[in-house]
Formats: structure tokens, sequence, C-alpha cells
């Protein structure tokens, strides 16, 4: 595999993780009565701050895990474990609300000073571990080792799929604004909640694959790997 396969491959891989489709329903509730330059503001900060998180863990995570002696089963279930939390919480009550910011259309100018505030209420839950989630970490984490052995054009390569996929995600999420007003507020309630069952189910998948990894035949492989690939 060369460079440019492997770019290719982690670039397909990111976007089905970070997953701006899915997330669209929790950004637009987040950023409801924003201006278009607010949203885009706020959507490329966030998008600027998983491609550095990712660029961070593609050139540190197989030393930083290697460090605090943390294996990859066990960051799978860690991060698992929390994932379900979010999902159960977005499957439960008023999800969007937590999301809510009232004071959007008194600031309708301050384009920077909106985009900070929610900036730093979406980087938890929202950017990490919503968008960035283990799987997410580890894909880059293991596309590491493999770039590794192709040098400085694998690293490249790898550097522009991380950066492509947090670009596309940062068009999407500028586009809200079209989703919310087909939707509504009742339709994206609908959709998060059954995207919180999407992700508590995930979830449970990402712990039974970490325990599969720790424990070799504690977990069926075909409960780990219920639909593998064709040969």
């Amino acid at each position: 595999m060369n460079a440019v396969d492997l770019g290719v491959n982690l670039f397909v891989t990111l976007f089905a993780l970070l997953d701006p489709i899915g997330n669209l329903p929790i950004f637009a509730a987040a950023t409801a009565g924003a201006t278009l330059r607010q949203r885009i503001s706020v959507s490329a900060l966030i998008c600027l701050f998983a491609m550095l998180f990712l660029s961070f863990f593609l050139f540190t995570g197989l030393g930083l895990l290697q460090f605090f002696g943390i294996s990859l089963a066990a960051f799978r279930i860690a991060g698992g474990i929390l994932l379900l939390f979010l999902g159960l919480d977005m499957a439960r009550g008023d999800f969007l609300a937590m999301f809510a910011d009232k004071d959007a259309l008194s600031d309708s100018k301050d384009v920077r000073g909106y985009a900070r505030r929610r900036f730093q209420r979406l980087v938890v839950p929202f950017a990490i571990p919503l968008m960035i989630g283990p799987g997410a970490i580890s894909a880059v984490i293991i596309n590491a080792g493999e770039a590794a052995q192709l040098g400085y054009a694998g690293m490249a390569g790898s550097v522009v799929a991380i950066a492509a996929a947090c670009v596309v995600s940062c068009i999407c999420f500028a586009l809200t604004g079209y989703l919310s007003r087909v939707l509504g507020e009742v339709g994206m309630a609908i959709i998060v909640k059954v995207l919180g069952l999407i992700l508590c189910a995930l979830a449970i998948q990402f712990i039974l694959l970490g325990l599969g990894e720790a424990i070799p035949g504690m977990i069926s492989g075909a409960v780990t790997t219920p639909y593998p690939a064709a040969s």
C-alpha cells in the first residue's frame, strides 16, 4: 500500500467515524438562531480542534499509550463507556436543551465572541467523544503504525487525510441552517433520540470488542465481528 492509498483509506474511515451527517441535528440545535457567519465560525473552530487533536494522536498516540501502559483494548472499553453514557443522555430526556444558546440572536454581530463561547460549550461532549470517539482515535493510531513504514510520505498522506475529513465535516456543519428549518424542533428531537439508541449500541460494540481483545475467547467472534467482510 502506498501513501495515497493509505491516505484515501484513512479519509473514508475518519469521515464515517466523525459522522458529520449524523451529528447535524445536534449541531443545528447547538447553533439555533445563529447567523450563517456565526455557524461557520463555530464549525471551523470545532473542526480545527478535531484536526489538531487527531494529528496529535497520529504522531504521539502509540508512544502515549505505551508511556501510560494503556492497551488499545483498555482504550476501547473506556471510550465505549463514555459513549454509552452519552448515548443514554441522547435517548432520554431533552438532550438538545443542554446545547441551547438563548443569546445567539442578541449578539448576531459578535461573530468571534459567539464562536468562542459556543466552542467552549461544545468541546465536550460534542467534539469529544461524540465526533472524536475511541473509533476515530484508534483508527488514527493504527494508521500511524502503517504510515511509519512508508516514511515521511506516509505521515504526510495521513495528515492530509485528517485535514480533508475535518474540512468536509466543517462544510457539512456550516450548512445545518437548512436542516433545522426543514426538520424543526420536533424532527431534530426524534432524530437525536434514534441516534442515541444507535450510539448506545455502538458503545456496547466497542466494549465487547475491547473485552474480546483483552480476554481472548471470552466473547464470541460472531459478536465482536458480526458482519465479516466477504473474502
